[in-house]
């Protein structure tokens, strides 16, 4: 079993940043594929961003392209969300989401890839 906790949401001024960290309990951190979704209220949770475990690859969706990052650190069994030049648009709850190296394709845009999930943290960006 696999647990993900987020951390590092908060209230920031449009344009400004913040860095999400989801940390992992789980021995082998670096055999897991990684994501980050959102859902803002009344809307679907969507695909943000995702990492792949074997060569580090990472994916956006457009919306965030240019604007974050995603990172991990295997050490510290912790994946990164870095978020620069905030819109009002970004205001949702960002989860962590985790897929481990076998066991079926990844479809890292898909939220049923995915079998593990964090609790989520609120990101609210005002204008």
């Amino acid at each position: 079993q696999v647990q993900l906790v987020e951390s590092g949401g908060g209230l920031v001024q449009a344009g400004g940043s913040l860095r999400l960290s989801c940390a992992a309990s789980v021995r082998t951190f670096s055999n897991y594929n990684m994501g980050w979704f959102r859902q803002a209220p009344g809307k679907e949770r969507e695909f943000v961003t995702a990492i792949r475990w074997s060569d580090g690859n990472t994916y956006y969706a457009d919306s965030v392209k240019g604007r974050f990052t995603i990172s991990r650190d295997n050490a510290k069994n912790t994946v990164y969300l870095q978020m620069n030049s905030l819109k009002p648009e970004d205001t949702a709850i960002y989860y962590c989401a985790a897929k481990w190296r076998y066991g079926g394709d990844w479809y890292y845009t898909d939220r049923m890839s995915y079998a593990y999930w964090g609790q989520g943290t609120q990101v609210t960006v005002s204008s």
